[in-house]
């Protein structure tokens, strides 16, 4: 199957032909700034070192996305979810993650009105 054209990056003047949104120096940028302007500060607390941590153990021990698994479809995990939210009162514990590939989780996120809602 044939990959789809790139096109200009996004950000305001830049010329570099990519297959994101962004070049790797302008997605840079952006995820900086969203960390630093928009997103909610108390998450720099949540998702430390202990996070990391729980979370490799969970993708190791779940290596494929639950909801392609579901569909029938094999697909490698790249994020695990916290299928309550920790900003709704959800914890790192086992019951409460779900490890999913990047199309999935972005889907659920965008759905549930977090970075892009």
């Amino acid at each position: 199957m044939p990959y789809k054209p790139k096109r200009p990056c996004s950000y305001p003047g830049c010329p570099l032909l990519t297959s994101g949104r962004y070049c790797e120096e302008h997605q840079r940028l952006v995820t900086a700034r969203y960390n630093k302007y928009e997103r909610d500060p108390a998450s720099k607390r949540r998702y430390g070192r202990a996070w990391k941590r729980i979370r490799d153990r969970y993708i190791s021990a779940h290596p494929l996305c639950e909801r392609c698994q579901r569909a029938g479809k094999t697909v490698p995990a790249e994020e695990v979810h916290h299928i309550l939210p920790l900003s709704k009162g959800g914890t790192h514990v086992e019951d409460n993650l779900m490890s999913l590939c990047h199309r999935c989780h972005s889907e659920i996120t965008a759905r549930e009105g977090g970075r892009w809602g």
